[in-house]
């Protein structure tokens, strides 16, 4: 026997339409993300993410009011989806351990999020290198905001790593490291964009050897 629904089981015209438009706003940010981190900002046309997506470029002006709100939006989705993967990456760290053991802990576990966002690491690097976000300043913001997050990030797992040494030493090894470490961090991402065959835990163990020996040094002249 057929079932046949009532009203109310029935999604109203205005919720079907509401989806459909989330639904194209994310295929939107999920197209221009992966074409933008191949063909940087100022190389994306609208044309090009319309052709993507099958969307037509009304679709686009519809969600975001120009192509510089679109990357915004991009970096900002990018921005959340990268930190709560580090978050969820190192929840329960190892409570004893090493400042060496406790480095590979935490720096493998980054690694791991760097590979699942690759896309966004991409884009974010071509975005400060090239300083094609100046024309975005909202994207731009965003940029300065990751960069910021991330050395903060890298700061307290070192902090975290080194709290044995107590927490006036760990608090200036970390604020003496984290630029390094942020830079070891890209370099790795970059090597593993070009020279294929390594495993990103590779790279990580090496970023963790180095900083728990220069930690090493910096509490013993402590």
């Amino acid at each position: 026997m057929e079932t046949i629904k009532t009203p109310a089981e029935t999604p109203a015209p205005e919720a079907r339409t509401n989806r459909r438009g989330r639904r194209s706003r994310q295929e939107i940010l999920d197209a221009a993300a992966r074409v933008m981190s191949v063909r940087g900002y100022a190389g994306t046309s609208m044309s090009a993410l319309a052709k993507e997506t099958g969307l037509p470029k009304s679709a686009f002006y519809h969600h975001f009011a120009s192509k510089a709100g679109l990357l915004s939006a991009v970096m900002e989705q990018g921005a959340h989806r990268f930190f709560d993967a580090m978050r969820e990456a190192h929840r329960n760290p190892p409570e004893t351990g090493t400042p060496h053991e406790l480095l590979r802990w935490h720096l493998r576990r980054t690694g791991e999020v760097m590979e699942d966002g690759e896309e966004f690491l991409r884009l974010l690097l071509v975005l400060v290198m090239s300083r094609e976000a100046a024309e975005a300043p909202e994207a731009l913001q965003t940029v300065i905001a990751v960069r910021d997050e991330g050395r903060a990030y890298m700061a307290h797992m070192i902090r975290s790593s080194f709290r044995s040494t107590g927490e006036e030493t760990a608090d200036k090894i970390a604020e003496t490291l984290a630029p390094f470490g942020m830079a070891g961090y890209d370099g790795a991402f970059v090597a593993l964009q070009s020279e294929g065959g390594r495993p990103v835990s590779a790279w990580m163990d090496q970023l963790a050897d180095s900083l728990a020996a220069l930690g090493d040094a910096i509490a013993a002249a402590d």
